[in-house]
């Protein structure tokens, strides 16, 4: 019988790719990607996405599986994802789960819920309206959507108040089981590290994203479809990126920009993770390497 699964999740930049890296090395496993941008094929800087001959060296799923042009979902991820470790396990190796992405998570454990789908022309007429009107809606109807949800993001926005207006109910209480934390998997794990030290390593990824060339991808990108796609679009780097070449902000407006974002987004991802997630800590202390991280984890893993 294979090995069962780890679940290794964690804020942006915290380091969790490298740290799956050396405990699929260690452990003979395979990555499988929880993250909702890495899935888009092109979105490789802004993305940190794993590089190719790390790909090479271990073999990881989930990721460049959607174009700009196709949509991609919690419900697709899923899908895929119980795929991919079926065929991990099947040749004998261990799934090992990797990524950011709160809600991918959640519904992999408890299921996708119970949202209706999308409504055309409410979307439409949602869209047309300023994001500060929906925000008071949401506040209204729904205090704890209003909370949890990104604030900056209108498309989030937008799905959180078409739910409202489609139900009757409260968005945040549409997700089966969502409103307790659930019997945690066995090797579920979270990567923390001291708030300074996390906001040191995000302002050095992206200081690195944009010298590597983030400028460039997403002006590539946007020749291929990027605006129009409502999920990518939104992504953390593309999105304030997107807004300078439209004549918004100057360039270190947008790296300082894009850093407060990222470090915002890192603090909403340790809520979720807390409040949403049974997960076993294991803390990064800022002097250590992913060596010795991995030996701490590994002391861990039942």
């Amino acid at each position: 019988m294979s090995a069962p699964a780890i679940y290794l999740a964690g804020a942006t930049a915290i380091g969790k790719s490298a740290l799956a890296l050396r405990l699929a090395e260690r452990l003979g496993g395979e990555i499988i990607s929880v993250d909702s941008m890495q899935v888009y094929r092109g979105l490789d800087i802004g993305t940190a996405k794993p590089s190719a001959n790390e790909q090479g060296e271990t073999p990881h799923y989930l990721i460049d599986v959607a174009g700009l042009d196709e949509p991609f979902d919690a419900a697709q991820f899923v899908r895929l994802a119980k795929r991919a470790e079926e065929a991990i396990r099947s040749h004998g190796m261990r799934a090992i789960f990797c990524g950011g992405t709160g809600l991918y998570f959640r519904a992999l454990f408890d299921g996708l819920g119970e949202s209706p789908p999308g409504d055309d022309s409410l979307r439409a007429e949602l869209e047309a309206m300023p994001l500060e009107e929906l925000l008071v809606e949401l506040a209204a109807k729904d205090p704890e959507a209003f909370e949890a949800v990104d604030r900056q993001n209108p498309r989030r926005v937008i799905r959180a108040v078409e739910v409202i207006r489609l139900t009757g109910q409260a968005y945040s209480s549409q997700r089966i089981g969502w409103d307790v934390l659930g019997q945690a998997p066995a090797n579920l794990f979270c990567v923390t590290r001291e708030m300074d030290n996390l906001n040191a390593r995000i302002h050095e990824r992206v200081d690195r994203m944009f010298e590597q060339g983030l400028v460039a991808e997403t002006e590539s990108l946007a020749k291929r479809g990027l605006r129009e796609n409502r999920t990518a679009c939104q992504g953390l780097g593309y999105r304030q990126v997107l807004e300078h070449l439209d004549g918004g902000l100057g360039l270190a407006e947008t790296v300082e920009l894009v850093k407060a974002r990222t470090r915002r987004f890192a603090k909403r991802q340790r809520t979720w993770f807390r409040n949403q997630m049974n997960c076993q800590s294991v803390e990064w202390t800022g002097g250590d390497s992913a060596e010795v991280c991995c030996e701490r984890l590994l002391g861990m893993i039942e």
